[in-house]
């Protein structure tokens, strides 16, 4: 077990990732809004969607979600932050506990998160998340088996 202390860098970068799940978790665009560096080369893949260009389109995506949705907790574990120099990679799995509608989910993804150093502090410029599959683990597969 490290017992290194996290630099100030990776302090507020960790600061600046715990905001973006604050703002998801309370459906909050404003608060999505700050996070977001805002650039058109910004990009955000969601589990299950084709990935998004530019702040505009993420934006709406992210009122899409918060419209349809009633109810969000997330927590992460497995955070590892890196910083080099004016990137910093955050990567987490997400755990989420949803409500929309009358219909209830749990689910995990991986999340990958990528933020510039800008003058305001740390901006996210790309979130990419994939589902984790929650049925078997590698070593319950067949390796051996023959595949078509």
């Amino acid at each position: 077990m490290s017992t290194e202390r996290p630099s100030p860098e990776e302090s507020t970068l960790r600061a600046a990732n715990d905001a973006l799940y604050t703002a998801i978790q309370d459906m909050d665009m404003a608060a999505m809004t700050a996070v977001w560096a805002g650039r058109r080369q910004d990009v955000c893949v969601h589990p299950g969607w084709e990935p998004l260009s530019g702040w505009l389109e993420i934006r709406e995506s992210w009122r899409a979600i918060f419209a349809n949705t009633g109810f969000m907790r997330f927590t992460t574990n497995d955070v590892a932050v890196e910083v080099l120099g004016q990137v910093g990679r955050v990567s987490c799995t997400e755990n989420i506990l949803s409500v929309a509608g009358i219909r209830t989910a749990h689910s995990q993804v991986a999340a990958t998160n990528l933020f510039l150093l800008t003058d305001a502090g740390w901006k996210l410029i790309l979130h990419h998340g994939s589902p984790v599959a929650t049925h078997q683990s590698i070593d319950e597969l067949d390796l051996d088996a023959p595949t078509n």
